[in-house]
Formats: structure tokens, C-alpha cells, sequence
């Protein structure tokens, strides 16, 4: 771990008292599992050892592990499943490392306190990130070990010191292993540290040397990654396949931008947003003028998270407000930095910026972006209802049958109802599934769940279009909230 004074631990604190109280009010309000995907990462974790076919091709391909593996063990027991409460712990200690990271962060780069706080409050007071750290997404641990990463180089630069520390790499490793934005954002810290540590007068070929020591651990992980991957899926790298490309985004790279900064300005209000780009234009004008000043830019590298977005939006993925969240991190950590080099009038600076964003986006805005994107799927859970009442009344103990790349959430719904995973067959059941997707599912399958509509439809759906007798043998015997239950006959 990076080093912290007494100020950013209370920082720390401070944040961990208000993330606690923040996913209280989120749990009694029923929304800390709303987001779809809250759930499917329940699933994903829980399935490792919970399964018909338990292993670790369990853990997947298309999200990156380690939040799964971190919750692998808690998510066996019923309730920590079916609540999401060993992931919610998790967010909340994240949230508590990432605010007291940030305004460390702030702190070693230009050694102002009020820097550091305004840079901690930015961020932990965004009611998008509030909400995040309430419920079990893998945000929160992104933000906690991206900034751990940029807070090692941080204290590398700035220090006398041109080896590296193992720990260091280590958190590479582990910010790579959470989530995609993770990589532009290590990528950056490094180029940016090794020109930082030059500027301040380190040896060209040492700093050289250290950085390429450095990517050994970032290069290994992400070939470990693939090779997983491949292992489980026959595919090196998924960028495609769970969703319908949005065809006014895709290929269109001005409009891609264009609709990332709209949602930034939603999640984090325009005072934000102009004030990020003075502070980015400040610290760039710093960093010319004096060489010991290259290290102002450290803090930069956070909002080399719009490269995922920016990749993903222009493929043609779907628009999704959360994808932006991050940008507010480093978004904080940019005016943190760019405010403390305002000396004696930081504080004047600080104070009124910080009221102003607070207006644009309160503090627990039950209207918030992210909070209003949760709830898309909240109508569809209540009509799929009338499925759970439907299969828990006529079930035979017969495996069930369903895409686990779109229906994960449901299967979580259904651990209230007393169904396990180990009563589902799905994408990672392997040959099991393999043959009943590309030949009959009846030898295997006494019912069959089919989403019908979200994203064109779920694979089984596309499948059934496709081969109008894939089901056959059984017959449709309820339906809602997109989903339809088959029975075997």
C-alpha cells in the first residue's frame, strides 16, 4: 500500500461513515439491487462453486474476474446472495480507499490540504457515485485500485527513489483484473510517471528501465486474461454478440464524443465540466513552464477512462450513462490538483466551486442518472412475476434452460423463489449446453426461459427464429416482462 498521512485516513474515514449511511438509505428504498447487472454479478460469483458443472470456466469471459473471485465464497451463503450483501461491503470500503486515495493523490503531487479535500469531496458527494457504492457493481472497485495505481507512481516520482516497489505492480494487476477502463488509465499513469520522473531529473535509461519492468506485470495479466478466455469460450477477446449495434452512434466518432460529455454534464452537472477543462488546461500550462511541475499532470491519467466508451460507443454499443461515472473521479482529482496550485487563494477558489457543483447534482438526488438507469429493468421485474408464480407452481425438479448473458438477473430473482443455480443449464454448462443449443435442448432441459424482446432478444430466441423446431417439444405456457417460460411436453 502507498503511504497516507493523517489527513487523507480521516478523509478515509469521513467516507466510509457516509457510504455506510448512503447504502442504508439505498437498501431501505429497495434499490440496491435494481441495476440488472447488480444482480448478474451475484450470479457470475456465485456460480463458481453453485452450478451443474462447477469450475473455473464458471468465472467467464466477457467480465473481468476479480470482483467475482472476491466474492466467490460470501455470495455460497443464501442470504449474502440473495442481498448482495458481501458485494455492498466491498463497494463501501472502496469507496472510503478511493476518497482517501484521491486526496492523497492531490497531497503528494502539490502538497495542499485543501486541494485533497476539495479533490475527496468532488468525488465522494456525486450522487451517481453514492449510488454505486450502494449496491454490488464493479465501479467501486475500479475507482479504489485505479487510483491506488496513480497514487504508487505518484509517490514514485516524487520520491528519491528510481526503483519501483512490487506493490505497485501488484495494484496494476489488480486494476486490470476489475474492469476494462482500468487499462487506458494504467497505461497513461506509466507514460505519464516516466516523463514526470525525467522532467524532475531522473536518468532517461533508468526511468527506461523501471518502466519496462513495470509492464511486465499489466502485459502478463491481460495475456493470463485471453488465455482464460480462450479456455472457456474458444474466443481470445468477446467485444460482441450481447447486444444490437446502435447505428447512430457507431462509426461516428464526433457524435460519440458529443453524447459522452452530455452524459458527464447529467451525472455531474456543467460547473463540473468547465471547471475540468480550466483545470486540465492549467496543469498543462504548469507542466511546460517548469519541469519540477511535470508531476501536476499525474492525476490526468484517471480520465483515461473515456477510452472505454469512446471504443465502446463507436463499436456500437449501446449508450449506457454509467460508462461516464468514472470520468467524475478523475474529473476531481484534475480540479483537486489544479485548485491546490492556487496557494493562499485555494481555499477562496475551492469553497464556492464546491457549493455550485453540489447545487447542479445533490448529494442522494433520488433523480440521479444512474439511479433513473437502474431502474430501466424495474416494470419488467415486477411483470416477471407472473413467470416465477408460473414455474414455481408446476416445477418438477427438471433443469431449466436459459442465456445467462441475459437472463443472469432473473436467476438471482429466482434464488427468492428457492431455485438455485445448480437447477439452470446455461452458456458455461458446456457440452451439456453446447448440444442442446445446436441440436434438441429436450434430453436435457425440462423448461426452457427465453427473453423475447431486450436487445433483439436473447440467443435462444434468435435460435428459435432461426430453427422454427428448436422447441418443438415443448409448449409455451406463460409469459411477461419479456420472458417467456417453455415446458417440456
Amino acid at each position: 500500500m502507498p503511504a497516507f498521512d493523517s489527513l487523507s485516513r480521516l478523509i478515509g474515514l469521513a467516507a466510509a461513515i457516509l457510504g455506510t449511511y448512503g447504502a442504508s438509505v439505498y437498501w431501505r428504498a429497495g434499490l440496491s439491487l435494481s441495476h440488472y447487472d447488480a444482480k448478474a454479478h451475484l450470479v457470475v460469483a456465485r456460480r463458481i462453486l453453485d452450478s451443474l458443472t462447477p469450475s473455473w470456466e464458471q468465472i467467464g469471459a466477457v467480465w473481468l474476474p476479480l470482483p467475482h473471485l472476491l466474492n466467490a465464497l460470501p455470495v455460497q451463503i443464501d442470504w449474502m446472495y440473495r442481498t448482495g450483501g458481501s458485494a455492498i461491503a466491498i463497494s463501501i470500503a472502496c469507496y472510503a480507499l478511493t476518497a482517501a486515495s484521491v486526496a492523497q493523490l492531490v497531497r503528494t503531487v502539490t502538497g495542499s490540504r485543501t486541494g485533497a479535500i476539495l479533490a475527496a469531496l468532488l468525488f465522494a458527494l456525486n450522487p451517481n457515485v453514492l449510488y454505486l457504492q450502494s449496491t454490488p457493481m464493479t465501479e467501486p472497485l475500479l475507482f479504489a485500485l485505479s487510483t491506488l495505481v496513480v497514487l504508487h507512481l505518484a509517490q514514485w516520482v516524487m520520491g528519491d527513489e528510481i526503483r519501483i516497489r512490487p506493490a505497485a505492480g501488484w495494484t496494476i494487476v489488480g486494476a486490470c483484473l476489475t474492469r476494462y477502463e482500468a487499462w487506458p488509465i494504467v497505461g497513461a499513469a506509466m507514460t505519464i510517471a516516466a516523463i514526470a520522473k525525467w522532467r524532475r531529473g531522473a536518468a532517461f535509461e533508468a526511468v527506461g528501465r523501471e518502466m519496462l519492468r513495470l509492464a511486465i506485470y499489466p502485459a502478463l495479466t491481460v495475456i493470463f486474461f485471453m488465455g482464460m478466455s480462450f479456455a472457456s469460450t474458444g474466443q481470445w477477446f468477446i467485444t460482441g454478440g450481447f447486444y444490437v449495434p446502435e447505428p447512430t452512434l457507431q462509426g461516428h466518432a464526433a457524435v460519440v464524443f458529443d453524447e459522452i460529455r452530455k452524459g458527464l454534464e447529467q451525472l455531474a452537472g456543467p460547473t463540473l465540466i468547465d471547471a475540468t477543462d480550466v483545470a486540465l488546461a492549467f496543469l498543462l500550462l504548469c507542466a511546460v513552464v517548469r519541469r519540477q511541475w511535470a508531476s501536476l499532470l499525474i492525476p490526468v491519467a484517471l480520465l483515461a477512462s473515456i477510452a472505454l466508451p469512446c471504443y465502446a460507443f463507436y463499436s456500437g454499443h449501446p449508450f449506457r450513462i454509467r460508462y461516464e461515472v468514472p470520468l467524475i473521479l478523475g474529473a476531481a482529482a484534475c480540479i483537486g490538483t489544479a485548485v491546490a496550485m492556487l496557494r493562499m487563494a485555494a481555499p477562496l477558489v475551492a469553497l464556492p466551486l464546491l457549493f455550485f457543483v453540489v447545487r447542479d447534482v445533490p448529494a442522494f438526488n433520488r433523480d440521479a442518472p444512474m439511479i433513473i438507469e437502474a431502474q430501466l429493468d424495474r416494470a419488467n421485474g415486477l411483470a416477471r412475476r407472473t413467470v416465477t408464480d408460473c414455474l414455481q407452481r408446476s416445477y418438477d425438479g427438471t433443469t431449466i434452460m436459459a442465456s445467462m448473458g441475459s437472463l443472469a438477473h432473473y436467476m438471482q430473482e429466482l434464488s427468492t423463489a428457492g431455485f438455485d443455480l445448480a437447477d439452470f443449464m446455461h452458456e458455461g454448462s458446456g457440452p451439456i449446453w453446447q448440444r442442446s443449443y445446436y441440436s434438441d435442448p429436450s434430453p436435457f432441459a425440462g423448461w426452457v426461459l427465453i427473453e423475447e424482446k431486450a436487445e433483439g432478444g436473447d440467443m435462444l430466441y434468435q435460435r428459435q427464429q432461426e430453427y422454427p423446431q428448436f422447441l418443438a417439444a415443448y409448449d409455451r405456457v406463460c409469459a411477461g416482462g419479456n420472458v417467456a417460460l417453455y415446458r417440456r411436453r
